[in-house]
């Protein structure tokens, strides 16, 4: 049945999804990643919608507000807070130690990500042709290694970067 019901419900999802997420600016794949994820919730917990069709049109439009409200509440920084105006001792402290911690972190990463991600960093702003003939590797695989890389680079500092003490 639960494969019947997804079957039925993905054009009218997609459908939806195209036309909200347009009209949100978000990326139509993410508000349907996010109705499924609602609706297996629901049908884990044995409570199928009454009204499939129904129940995905507010599901969808439950997801937009719900995004419409992070949008309104999430603003990027135009610069770390460290490297702001205000540019008193502690904050170049600060911002020399994430350089540090980011350089040693580069450093302990496998195979050829230290030296891909070296001259990504570098201050003389390499391009990927460039990068390319230093490391010796076609410029077409620059992009998916730098992906692997940073895979990696993620993992690593994700402990030293964790927000300590207890969650939820």
């Amino acid at each position: 049945m639960n494969h019947d019901l997804v079957a039925a419900l993905r054009p009218l999802l997609t459908a939806e999804a195209s036309a909200e997420a347009h009209a949100l600016g978000a990326d139509p794949g993410d508000l349907e990643q996010a109705v499924w994820l609602r609706l297996l919730e629901r049908l884990a917990a044995g409570a199928p919608p009454p009204d499939p069709h129904g129940w995905l049109r507010r599901a969808v439009r439950c997801e937009v507000r719900r995004a419409r409200r992070a949008a309104s509440r999430e603003h990027a920084y135009g610069t770390e807070p460290a490297d702001g105006e205000a540019r008193g001792p502690e904050h170049l402290v600060l911002a020399a130690a994430r350089r540090h911690a980011l350089r040693e972190a580069v450093r302990r990463l496998p195979g050829r990500c230290p030296r891909l991600l070296e001259a990504l960093l570098s201050p003389r702003d390499l391009t990927y042709r460039e990068i390319a003939g230093e490391l010796g590797i076609s410029q077409g695989s620059l992009g998916p290694e730098r992906s692997r890389c940073l895979a990696c680079l993620r993992r690593l500092l994700a402990p030293e970067v964790a927000v300590g003490g207890l969650r939820g």
